[in-house]
């Protein structure tokens, strides 16, 4: 293969730049070339309207910083399937052979593996370098460390202005129906909860764990100063099982409703209960801060980093696995290998599995949380003890992502 585009699809994260600069240098090292599409599917459907695409020389990757988040080459979510054009696949095949593209290299999380396992069954040659914050695919996916990483960074940041004020805070973080990203952030920032869709949660012992951890917290310090911080991840259910949306929010190209206000709803569970709760009132005395009609129960308030959790700076984790899966990528496609996902470079060997099966969504393993409950992490249920059993190893555990 002589000449590759690059496509980065869906939601932006951390390492993406490295992917590029990965599968870009790879090919220049064979004697290839890559070219970016830009702006996602919607640059690929759109390609054979271009006049040029930018090449990766190596000038131009110079220019490229590995260690920023986001993407040089831009992101859209348009699902190819959905447009109505039935030449759709026809016009992107043209699109290739104007600017004589051997195959695509194509970073994406779930959705964005989908549209590239369709491209594969219409004859079109890709590698998915697995790119999602949500951590839920079959293999490690850049962006992931980044974001948990942020997450932490902004748990930890919040503990001073929610001790300031004695706050309950809950902040809700992306992830959609899976846990990962709470429960890793959660966890490395001392969150003193963190709720997940994987876990059905009982806001009874959620309340509970609150009001001793909370109380007890303020009243053993000598200037009355506490707080009690949640981690809420944004596709928990609420009490009827259904998903938390944005009512008023269209649905996007994939089908999927805008999650909105879990940790609105996390907050006002605690609300109630604490308003319900006759022994507030003396316990806020004791804290020093009861004032009837003004201050009666502690101030209970959710918090939205949102986007924020995207930006900034990746982990030097995600340059690292966006490097190689890119240059992983991009040996593949030259040995005639497509349809398939990176899962990482170990030993020599360059591991990788169908992309079918690498989009199949991994849930947070409730084993792991058990480890965290016994150390008194509370996740909105009785907490588990881990059954588990000692092994020893005959060889060195593999590395892998």
């Amino acid at each position: 293969m002589k000449r590759i585009g690059i496509i980065t699809s869906g939601g932006d994260c951390g390492g993406l730049n490295g992917v590029i600069k990965g599968a870009a240098n790879m090919a220049l090292s064979h004697g290839a070339t890559c070219f970016i599409i830009p702006s996602g599917y919607a640059g690929l459907y759109n390609l054979v309207d271009f006049n040029k695409l930018t090449e990766l020389t190596h000038e131009r990757l110079d220019r490229i910083n590995a260690n920023l988040a986001g993407s040089e080459a831009g992101h859209s979510r348009v699902k190819i399937k959905k447009i109505d054009d039935p030449e759709k696949y026809q016009r992107i095949k043209k699109g290739l052979e104007k600017f004589k593209l051997d195959g695509l290299i194509i970073s994406g999380g779930d959705d964005s593996g989908s549209v590239m396992v369709d491209l594969t069954e219409h004859g079109i040659k890709c590698v998915h370098a697995p790119k999602t914050m949500d951590m839920d695919l079959q293999t490690y996916s850049v962006g992931a460390d980044s974001s948990i990483n942020r997450i932490a960074e902004f748990v930890e940041d919040l503990k001073t202005t929610a001790a300031t004020h004695q706050r309950i805070l809950a902040m809700e973080v992306f992830g959609r129906y899976v846990g990962h990203t709470a429960f890793r952030g959660g966890i490395a920032a001392d969150a003193d909860a963190i709720i997940i869709p994987e876990i059905p949660c009982d806001f009874d012992i959620l309340y509970k764990h609150m009001k001793d951890r909370y109380f007890k917290r303020i009243m053993n310090t000598d200037v009355r100063s506490g707080t009690y911080l949640i981690v809420v991840a944004e596709g928990i259910k609420n009490a009827s099982g259904e998903d938390i949306v944005d009512e008023n929010a269209p649905v996007d190209a994939f089908g999927h409703k805008r999650l909105a206000g879990a940790g609105n709803y996390v907050c006002q569970q605690l609300i109630k209960r604490l308003k319900n709760d006759a022994s507030i009132p003396d316990l806020m005395r004791k804290t020093g801060v009861y004032v009837k009609g003004i201050s009666e129960i502690p101030e209970v308030r959710a918090v939205m980093p949102g986007h924020l959790v995207r930006c900034g700076h990746s982990s030097a984790y995600d340059v690292n696995f966006g490097k190689e899966a890119g240059a992983a990528a991009f040996i593949l496609l030259n040995q005639g290998i497509s349809g398939v996902t990176v899962a990482g470079i170990s030993n020599g060997r360059i591991r990788y599995i169908d992309t079918k099966e690498a989009i199949r969504q991994r849930l947070v393993d409730l084993d792991q949380v058990a480890i965290y409950e016994q150390l008194g992490t509370c996740f909105g249920r009785v907490p588990q003890k881990l059954q588990a059993q000692a092994e020893k190893l005959t060889q060195a555990v593999e590395r892998h992502w």
